[in-house]
């Protein structure tokens, strides 16, 4: 079993909390790793040591930058399978999965290094005589990563990889319940050259770790990816220094199908997304608006290829779509809220409680909910599992309309082969992404940010990069 440190200041380093957190695999429930519960000590140290690298990695070139975010994309493909499993395990993801985070999240290394002689200013045309105004982009100083167990070691890329290429440096805290592929990570990167202090890796609860991070008045920007309420947290810590937050928060995905889609592209479209690490991803699909005069026919397939999904172990089941979830309290969380939904009136098509054939494990069966109404916590709560409620609409403003009456804001899709539909659809929803006639995932050179209690900022692209960059005008005189 495998016992984590902190990394700090360009060396693994013992916690001064002498408590642990045991990591389990959740297809087995065995403690498969430690990691230290960290301190506020340990935050603080971090801090201090990306503090004092920051003004040299700062004055380094932006291409000599990018040449260690290659090197780390390098030592990513060089431990591609190993990597792949570690997640796996960690986490139950299905391991083709996994093997697709870990081959993505080396490309985001490279994408962003290739970004080095593109990070540009401005020339504004002066009111004055004889002078020129200078935008100049600079960096903001140290920069926070917390990152979330559902796409961790991506989410950890993305953090990083801004944050280096324009001259941050970066403490990032993995997950509690997925560290593991991150340090190891780590244990990888030590050897690269990449100068002490530029980039640590501190372990521990959000509560301790989190908050140290977030309200020290070294730290410049802190960006999360994780639920509201830590959202909210973060934004509090982060008041007293008025310290920048980019926030990636929860997620209430609608998809729309029109009568006039494709019925079994926007079927494979929704299950795929739905299904995909077992439904707990931000942007999936988590409700479905299905126009009335095609809605039997659409549920009836719905059904039938929810039925067809294959689960299994993480690692070891070689035809798995999806596996087990990440926890027990996730487990615990989507039973409660399926058997309220079914309380309230909702009734379950397929799915619904844990599969008769695992004995161990946090398993549940996608679930189809029908009988839904637009009032019922299923419909307007993040389940952030593999459950979809389906109702069904009259007219297209109404499917936007309900659509849009949620807290969230991240992702929603139409299924339309009519122009008009999509138009209107696109227009009229009020979500960061939308997708059109496809499943729910997004693409690194895109932007993918939140509207309303979904977040503040984004990720990816070249909008992504610049949530870690500030401004300075210059006003030069001249004779």
């Amino acid at each position: 079993m495998k016992q984590y440190n902190q990394y700090i200041n360009g060396q693994f380093v013992k916690s001064s909390s002498t408590t642990i957190i045991e990591v389990i695999n959740p297809c087995t429930e065995e403690v498969i790793s430690t990691i230290p519960t960290g301190s506020v000590e340990d935050a603080n140290l971090a801090l201090e040591a990306a503090n004092e690298a920051q003004p040299a990695w700062e004055a380094l070139p932006a291409i000599k930058r990018a040449s260690f975010l290659h090197k780390m994309a390098t030592v990513i493909r060089e431990n591609r399978i190993f990597l792949a499993e570690t997640l796996a395990t960690e986490q139950a993801k299905v391991i083709g999965l996994a093997q697709i985070e870990i081959d993505v999240t080396a490309d985001y290394f490279d994408y962003y290094a290739a970004w080095a002689r593109r990070i540009e200013g401005e020339i504004i045309q002066s009111d004055n005589e004889k002078e020129h105004i200078f935008l100049h982009k600079a960096p903001i100083g140290v920069a926070v990563g917390i990152c979330p167990w559902n796409f961790p070691f991506f989410v950890m890329a993305r953090k990083v990889a801004a944050s280096l290429i324009t001259g941050n440096t970066c403490v990032l805290k993995p997950s509690s319940e997925a560290p593991n592929t991150i340090m190891e990570f780590a244990d990888f990167i030590k050897d690269i050259g990449l100068p002490n202090g530029v980039l640590n890796f501190v372990c521990g609860s959000g509560r301790i770790i989190g908050n140290a991070l977030s309200k020290s008045p070294i730290t410049g920007i802190v960006s999360l990816t994780g639920s509201v309420s830590a959202g909210q947290q973060i934004i509090t810590a982060s008041a007293e220094n008025i310290t920048k937050v980019s926030l990636e928060l929860g997620g209430k995905a609608p998809a729309i199908v029109c009568a006039d889609a494709n019925m079994e592209l926007a079927v494979n479209s929704i299950v795929s997304s739905k299904v995909i690490f077992s439904g707990q991803v931000c942007n999936c699909a988590e409700r479905a608006y299905v126009e009335e005069s095609i809605y039997d026919e659409f549920v009836e397939k719905l059904t039938k290829k929810i039925s067809e999904v294959v689960i299994e172990d993480a690692l070891t089941g070689t035809n798995a779509d999806m596996s087990s979830l990440v926890s027990k309290s996730q487990l615990d969380k989507i039973t409660e809220m399926v058997d309220f939904a079914k309380k309230e009136g909702a009734e379950v098509l397929i799915g619904g409680k844990r599969p008769e054939k695992f004995e161990k494990g946090f398993y549940y069966e996608p679930t189809i909910l029908t009988n839904c109404k637009q009032d019922m916590d299923i419909i307007q709560e993040e389940v952030f599992g593999p459950v979809l409620p389906v109702m069904k609409f009259s007219s297209l403003d109404e499917a936007i309309a309900l659509s849009n009456d949620c807290q969230f804001g991240l992702t929603s899709s139409v299924f339309s082969e009519n122009y008009n539909n999509i138009m209107r659809a696109t227009t009229g929803l009020h979500f960061g992404e939308t997708y059109v006639n496809r499943e729910h995932f997004e693409a690194i050179q895109g932007f993918h940010a939140g509207w309303k209690k979904s977040g503040i900022g984004g990720a990816d692209g070249k909008h992504g990069m610049e949530e870690y960059l500030q401004t300075k005008v210059v006003y030069a005189k001249y004779y």
